[in-house]
């Protein structure tokens, strides 16, 4: 019977742990022996006892290494975390490839096989093992919930018998997943709110939200090139100026900016610089979900507040692990996902070809070696 290994996150802050007592059915149902780590779900608020209850063994670290086939991880272990680790143990999570080339040397060294599914394509057969997805919603709405707290004032309108107070206004920058559910959840609390994206195809989604876009016109020559599957692609100089100064008039009216965009591989985009911060009125707020890739906000800490002109700016980096109990539920399910793929129910294995799709764009270290065409060249 395959073996499957779930360790405590060590990485500072975070809550989340890659599977629950809720998804350990799923697993035992496909043929998996699951192994925790001792205290593993503490912080997401999982006993060891619900685990149990649920035909999990409870173990130490060590042990659980030492007989996994599979470990899930939320966070990158590095390669220190896994000593005793099995040769072709195959480590499945979120593994941040981009953040360090001798972590996936490290891994290579093990002699694992390192699948990072944050590499995932946004196809319809990965969309239920895409963990991006799935943390950026929670973190989305996070965010919206954090600017909220951290306003001097109430957000929806509110009619009293000494006035009324209106409504707040919020500003979402970056419509993908995390700023569809900021959108979304800020319009809930009953903020007036406008988004706006380097994609104008966006429009109509931020429209059935019941938002405003914020966009510029596109007149004739603006769209430079064209991109494939439908989205528009590279806008005119002139577009982008144009634009550029249209988002800076709408951010000195808001309350609440919420920004979100991340490029993988890169530094954060800058969407809102100090000079723009300067504009915004006293008390205002910003959350910066790309705090942790260095920002878009001018002056965002990773993990801290600050204040610059009056404005608070808030560098969040843990919007899903504050959510631990859902996150860790969602991360659960989407592993689930994809190890149910590739589960060969005759024989109770894994079979995961290289020449598949998925594996392809997954797969960083095998057999020794960093294998993944992204980050081989780097790591030589």
């Amino acid at each position: 019977m395959p073996t499957i290994a779930v360790l405590g996150e060590r990485a500072m802050g975070e809550h989340r742990v890659a599977m629950t007592p809720a998804a350990l059915a799923r697993f035992a149902k496909l043929g998996f022996a699951v192994l925790i780590e001792a205290g593993a779900g503490a912080r997401a608020g999982f006993a060891d006892a619900a685990y149990a209850a649920g035909g999990a063994t409870i173990v130490p670290r060590e042990e659980a290494l030492a007989s996994a086939d599979v470990v899930l991880a939320v966070r990158p272990p590095q390669p220190a975390d896994l000593a005793g680790v099995k040769q072709g143990t195959k480590l499945i999570g979120g593994l941040a490839p981009y953040a360090d080339a001798a972590r996936l040397g490290g891994y290579a060294g093990l002699g694992i096989d390192a699948y990072a599914l944050e590499l995932l394509p946004r196809t319809t057969r990965a969309q239920a093992m895409d963990i991006l997805s799935s943390q950026a919603n929670l973190a989305g709405y996070h965010a919206a919930v954090r600017a909220a707290t951290e306003l001097d004032r109430c957000l929806p309108m509110m009619t009293t018998a000494a006035g009324s107070i209106p409504a707040a206004k919020a500003f979402v920058m970056g419509v993908g997943v995390a700023g569809l559910q900021a959108i979304a959840t800020a319009r809930r609390l009953g903020a007036i709110v406008s988004a706006t994206d380097v994609r104008p195809e966006v429009r109509e989604q931020i429209q059935s939200l019941g938002a405003k876009p914020v966009f510029e016109e596109i007149r004739e020559g603006d769209e430079v090139t064209k991109a494939a599957g439908g989205y528009a692609g590279e806008m005119s100089e002139g577009y982008r100026q144009r634009q550029a100064a249209l988002v800076s008039g709408h951010i000195a009216a808001q309350d609440i900016v919420i920004t979100t965009a991340l490029i993988p591989g890169r530094p954060a985009p800058r969407l809102v610089s100090d000079a723009q911060l300067a504009s915004m009125k006293p008390g205002s707020v910003i959350v910066d979900l790309a705090a942790e890739s260095g920002g878009n906000v001018e002056g965002s800490v990773a993990g801290e507040t600050v204040e610059r002109h009056g404005v608070k700016i808030v560098g969040l980096v843990d919007g899903a692990s504050r959510l631990a109990v859902d996150a860790s539920n969602l991360f659960a399910r989407n592993c689930y996902n994809f190890i149910e793929a590739y589960w060969n129910k005759a024989d109770k294995a894994l079979a995961m070809p290289a020449d598949d799709a998925l594996i392809a764009a997954t797969l960083l270290t095998t057999g020794g070696h960093i294998v993944h065409q992204r980050f081989a060249p780097a790591a030589a």
